[in-house]
């Protein structure tokens, strides 16, 4: 073979080798220096975080949980007896029986082991950790402006103001076909015009303007972050308390907007829902991915909606403005 041909081939032996040899090099070090966020997203992606809460507890039942834990000042956890009740019958209330609170309760005070008490660790578990989501912070020590003497119980509000009539049924589900066919993933509350809404709880104030289902809405994200109250279908022309700005911190209580009728248009501004109502939801979120988008988790707030109506903001109006504004505000303690 000819020298000089030997000599093309071996250079260009090396000069593949080379060529293969600086792509590895490269895939490596861009693997090692951007590998973290590929990480990162994956452990995001993988962490076991609640993918799904079927929140079913009925009034009844947390009625009495919630009365034995004020009775208890704070020692018997109301969350914790609902949790136990979750895992005794499979996340099926039907079953509910208040003779199973009084005998959990019972077993807590012989002191007898959680072991022992509580079947099935893994599910309890999951039920505690996805109903103190929906649930934790409901109650808690405060003091009104009026009697200034501690007291424990429900520091959250009903989203509708006292003195205010309204009506409701359990319509979680419900088909809707605007725009798309879906479920219904909130709760009516059927009332007047002009009636005053009230934040639930303190929060940030994450949403506020106008969305084309929800028409004009306020979006309330609470303070632990797991919670983000959705309240839709606001009044025309006069939907949001003028106080109140994106990013604002509201307290419990606090008048934050009016009901109406507005939504289901692109454009703003719009009455196209048929009956004045108050579309009211709450969407828990375990982790910052399940914000929007398909793992989405809302909860069916019939129950919720009927204890939240033991305590109701009391509010007055301003003659000059025509605003309401809360008449007695908790100084919430804890």
């Amino acid at each position: 073979m000819n020298i000089k041909l030997i000599r093309i081939l071996f250079f260009c032996k090396i000069k593949y080798l080379i060529l293969f040899f600086a792509t590895v090099l490269a895939c490596v070090a861009f693997v090692y220096f951007k590998g973290f966020s590929f990480t990162s997203n994956a452990e995001k992606i993988d962490k076991k975080i609640i993918k799904f809460v079927k929140f079913t507890p009925t009034f009844e039942a947390m009625n009495l949980a919630m009365k034995k834990d004020i009775e208890s000042n704070g020692n018997i956890n109301w969350i914790k007896i609902l949790a136990y009740l979750g895992t005794k019958y499979a996340g099926d209330f039907k079953k509910f029986k208040p003779k199973d609170i009084l005998d959990y309760i019972k077993k807590i005070e012989n002191k007898e082991s959680a072991e022992k008490i509580i079947q099935n660790q893994k599910l309890y578990n999951y039920y505690l950790e996805a109903y103190s989501a929906v649930l934790d912070g409901f109650l808690g020590k405060y003091k009104t402006k009026k009697e200034q003497k501690e007291k424990y119980g429900l520091i959250t509000f009903s989203p509708i103001a006292k003195n205010f009539f309204f009506n409701h049924y359990d319509d979680f589900g419900a088909p809707r076909s605007f725009g798309y066919k879906r479920p219904h993933l909130g709760h009516d509350i059927m009332c007047s015009v002009a009636t005053p809404v009230i934040a639930v709880e303190s929060g940030i104030v994450e949403a506020l303007g106008w969305n084309r289902y929800g028409g004009w809405r306020v979006g309330l994200r609470s303070k632990n972050k797991k919670r983000y109250w959705y309240y839709a279908h606001l009044m025309k022309n006069r939907p949001f308390n003028s106080e109140i700005h994106k990013g604002d911190e509201i307290s419990a209580g606090q008048v934050i907007g009016y009901v109406g009728r507005t939504g289901y248009s692109a454009k703003e501004n719009v009455n196209n829902i048929d009956k004045s109502h108050l579309h009211f939801g709450l969407q828990i979120i375990f982790d910052e991915s399940q914000k929007e988008g398909k793992n989405e988790i809302w909860v069916d707030l019939y129950a919720i909606t009927k204890l939240l109506e033991k305590n109701k903001s009391n509010v007055l109006r301003r003659k000059e403005t025509k605003e309401f504004f809360q008449a007695n505000e908790l100084e919430i303690l804890s």
